[in-house]
């Protein structure tokens, strides 16, 4: 689910909490959380509504100057059902603070090897390997690094975010680079040679 910069401001005041997208099925859950470039949005409670149902109020409450500016942005009926989403606020994303947490407890580090151990069970090395790359190659296009490596280009960003999710590594516009956390994981294997 995709918030634009300005919507994404208005949230954070409490100024929007509704957002409305016409889906073949949900792309997110009640109680779920969407990460964006501004942090992470919580979402209440969905449900599917009949645009003949739609307000005024609906469509203030989710940032649209009229009810027309609403209804033209979810568009002609495609027999897509209209969900009503609920947006509880935005929250700071977690993972922003943990980047700059370049020093690693012993307990941090036990716990990531664990990890990357769990992960590398039919290729051991792969993710330590995907730390390397990003670190050595800064700012190169996900499907050259994945070439590199010899993974689908998917597969390389899925697991990229799951390296994220730790802290280690930071999406770009094009590419990626390591975080100060990912420097010292990084640091940390070519110490222990992993």
């Amino acid at each position: 689910m995709l918030f634009r910069d300005q919507t994404l401001a208005a949230i954070a005041l409490g100024e929007v909490t509704l957002a409305f997208r016409r889906w073949k099925r949900p792309t997110v859950k009640a109680g779920g959380r969407v990460r964006t470039a501004s942090g992470v949005v919580l979402i209440g409670g969905i449900a599917v509504v009949e645009m003949s149902a739609l307000s005024e109020k609906d469509s203030s409450a989710a940032g649209f100057p009229t009810l027309e500016a609403l209804r033209e942005m979810l568009g002609s009926d495609d027999g897509a059902p209209v969900y009503r989403i609920e947006l509880i606020g935005l929250e700071p994303d977690e993972r922003v603070a943990l980047r700059g947490e370049a020093s690693l407890s012993d307990a941090d580090w036990h716990a990531l090897t664990a990890r990357f151990a769990r992960w590398d069970k039919t290729a051991p090395g792969y993710f330590p390997s995907i730390l390397r790359a990003i670190g050595a190659h800064p700012e190169v296009r996900a499907a050259d690094l994945a070439a590199k490596a010899g993974v689908e280009t998917l597969k390389f960003k899925r697991d990229v975010r799951k390296l994220g999710e730790f802290g280690l590594t930071e999406s770009l516009e094009i590419g990626y680079r390591l975080s100060p956390r990912g420097e010292a994981v990084l640091e940390k294997l070519r110490e222990h040679r992993l």
